[in-house]
């Protein structure tokens, strides 16, 4: 592993480039301060950017972790020629040396469009700009907060506490919003060197994700079940009704059963008032013709009321309110495209990311990565976020077929 390294002295780099030097990994830190990178690095391989395009000869990676950051109050045009200028200028100096992947470093508030900070704006220019340059790959990773385990310089307080206790303090944290440890970042960018290197979502985050955070687990759980039993006890009597009107409306059964590709991809059996006329294909409800669709079912599916009776599966532990739509089997495009992103590792949800962004299965690799990008930034204030959009409206019902 041969990686070159800007912006080393920063508090990403302070704490990566030892990991990489512990893994082996041949080293040449690069910056406009020659003195101070070896300052801080002292006996590693060290240039300035004029020498950059001979020193990096033989070197395989370049990582561009020099930024200026979020904190500086800097205007827009001083983060212009700093985030996406000197992108520029260090992929031109890469490719002339032979280097075969650069990994542009950005910080996930950059993909919130909605963000119009001179950071993010620069940090999209950089995006797009570096995305024209040839002769080279491009790898743009996204980082939430960045932390290291042993809490020596960020969230100090924790490293202070007995063990579980920093543990249980952490996660708490953790699960409000997503965060990134330096050796999960380490480890993806070894994999980036490697000939089977993974496949990276578009955009691609890097995260620890909450698959392994028991406070997250606990609340959304809690949250499933609670939702589930105030439907059940205080809304019986609408359930009866809409079954009864769906029963009587149209030929068939008031509630549609259907196989759906679970957590893990494990099948289960998904429960939703029906709304199409008995016989329909088992397909993609956007490969379906709208006159398929009953009256009162195309009312149901605006008021998402179809989709009560899945407190069924909630209680079965089979999706959460929250997370990527199940798909059928028969979606073969769409479970391999989740199962390359690792999307299949969440429980469906009721709602998700990607419904409240108008993506349907019409598009198997833009829901896909949209999957993906919840997975990477799940968190309990994205799921709030999410949960609010769904109840204002957005993400009425999948789109059938015209």
């Amino acid at each position: 592993m041969k990686f070159v390294i800007t912006g080393a002295t920063g508090y990403v780099g302070r704490n990566l480039v030892p990991l990489l030097q512990e893994s082996g990994a041949d080293l040449l830190l690069a910056g406009r301060d020659k003195a101070k990178i070896s300052h801080v690095f002292p006996g590693c391989t060290c240039c300035d950017y004029t020498e950059l395009a001979e020193k990096a000869k033989g070197y395989t990676v370049l990582l561009h972790l020099a930024v200026l950051n979020n904190t500086s109050s800097e205007p827009l045009e001083t983060f212009l020629q700093v985030n996406v200028d000197g992108a520029l200028e260090i992929a031109t100096l890469a490719r002339d040396a032979g280097i075969g992947t650069f990994v542009n470093f950005s910080s996930t508030h950059a993909l919130d469009q909605a963000n119009t900070s001179p950071y993010a704006i620069s940090k999209r220019n950089a995006a797009t700009a570096l995305a024209k340059v040839e002769g080279m790959r491009i790898v743009n990773l996204f980082l939430p907060y960045v932390y290291n385990p042993d809490f020596s310089d960020r969230l100090t307080f924790l490293a202070k506490l007995p063990s579980p206790l920093a543990r249980i303090g952490f996660c708490a944290i953790a699960s409000l919003k997503p965060t990134v440890s330096v050796h999960r970042i380490a480890e993806v960018v070894r994999s980036l060197d490697s000939r089977d290197s993974p496949a990276l979502a578009e955009p691609a985050i890097v995260s620890d994700g909450q698959s392994g955070n028991p406070v997250y687990g606990l609340i959304m759980r809690s949250l499933d079940l609670a939702f589930a039993l105030i439907v059940t006890v205080l809304f019986w009597w609408l359930l009866l009704i809409i079954w009864a009107l769906v029963k009587t409306g149209s030929k068939g059964p008031g509630i549609f059963a259907q196989e759906r590709v679970g957590r893990n991809g494990k099948p289960f059996t998904c429960y939703k008032f029906r709304t199409m006329q008995t016989g329909t294909a088992h397909l993609g409800t956007h490969e379906v013709s709208a006159s398929s669709v009953t009256r009162l079912g195309a009312l149901l599916r605006k008021l998402k009321l179809d989709e009560l009776p899945q407190i069924i599966n909630i209680f079965r532990n089979e999706i959460s309110l929250i997370g990527p739509r199940p798909c059928l089997p028969v979606q073969r495009e769409l479970v391999e495209a989740r199962r390359r992103l690792g999307v299949l590792a969440l429980k469906p949800g009721i709602s998700g990311l990607a419904q409240v962004n108008g993506v349907d299965m019409s598009d198997p690799d833009k829901l896909a990565n949209l999957d993906a990008r919840y997975l990477a930034l799940q968190s309990l204030l994205l799921d709030l976020k999410i949960i609010i959009a769904t109840a204002l409206g957005s993400g009425n019902g999948d789109r059938v077929a015209k």
